[in-house]
């Protein structure tokens, strides 16, 4: 693990590309997640308009990036995580937990009262970790996920 500092910024619109690579490095290293994804090269595509709206943040360490999280607005108010992936060479050095916080500082300064996320099976001890509760279960493309919020 890197003793060097992390950043987390705004993506710039440049770099969409790059960080669609990182997500499928960090998808296709969960078993559970790497059939469906061969199967669905169209599942995974950051748009550029949310990149543009200032919903998708890079985590940098010594200038290289180990991981982006992506928000969403939702009607009720509150934010939704939208997508969370870390470089798996960098996996538990803090830069998901890093990226999480800075998603729900985007929803503190929306107002927003909580930050939601469906949650794979695979990462629910992450989120709890991080003081997400289950909230009940969304069915998505790839099968069930669990819902999870937590207050801001």
């Amino acid at each position: 693990m890197s003793t060097d500092v992390l950043t987390v910024r705004l993506a710039d619109p440049h770099e969409r590309l790059d960080l669609e690579q990182l997500q499928w490095r960090a998808s296709l290293n969960n078993p559970g997640d790497r059939d469906a994804l061969l199967a669905n090269p169209d599942a995974i595509e950051l748009p550029r308009e949310q990149i543009a709206a200032g919903q998708v943040f890079v985590a940098e360490r010594d200038g290289t990036v180990v991981g982006f999280a992506s928000v969403l607005d939702r009607p009720d108010g509150d934010t939704e995580l939208d997508g969370l992936f870390v470089e798996p060479t960098c996996w538990r050095g803090g830069i998901g937990r890093a990226l999480v916080d800075r998603c729900a500082g985007y929803g503190r300064e929306r107002d927003a009262g909580a930050i939601h996320v469906i949650g794979n099976p695979h990462a629910l001890g992450f989120y709890k970790a991080y003081g997400f509760i289950d909230v009940g279960v969304h069915e998505t493309r790839f099968g069930s996920g669990i819902l999870m919020r937590k207050q801001l």
